[in-house]
């Protein structure tokens, strides 16, 4: 029970939720979702570390950046199934992510 309450409280958050909904579209970094949720740095980063904190995502290295993606050893949680089947990503996010796939923002902004 105590690993649910983590994830309900993790994803309790707007913010939160729609990171993890655009984290299940795929691996970004930190500058990735500013630019796409229009957001300070600093609350993206304090949200990916409770996301993280909860089990949720899960990070790695490659050069300079620091990527985040969903936890793969939770996306068979019986919760996350069911958030995976019932909610979108609004339609300005999804036109966000696929902006910032095509403008490179990883590379043009040098983030880490």
């Amino acid at each position: 029970m105590e690993a649910a309450i983590k994830i309900f409280k993790a994803l309790s958050d707007e913010t939160r939720l729609r990171i993890y909904l655009l984290l299940l579209q795929g691996e970004l970094c930190v500058c990735e979702l500013v630019n796409i949720l229009n957001m300070e740095q600093s609350r993206i980063s304090h949200s990916v570390r409770i996301l993280k904190e909860a089990g949720l995502v899960v990070n790695r290295r490659q050069g300079k950046w620091i990527i985040y993606a969903v936890n793969p050893e939770i996306e068979n949680n019986k919760i996350i199934q069911s958030l995976k089947n019932e909610l979108k990503l609004p339609e300005q996010d999804l036109k966000n992510i696929t902006k910032s796939k095509k403008e490179k923002i990883r590379e043009k902004f040098k983030c880490n």
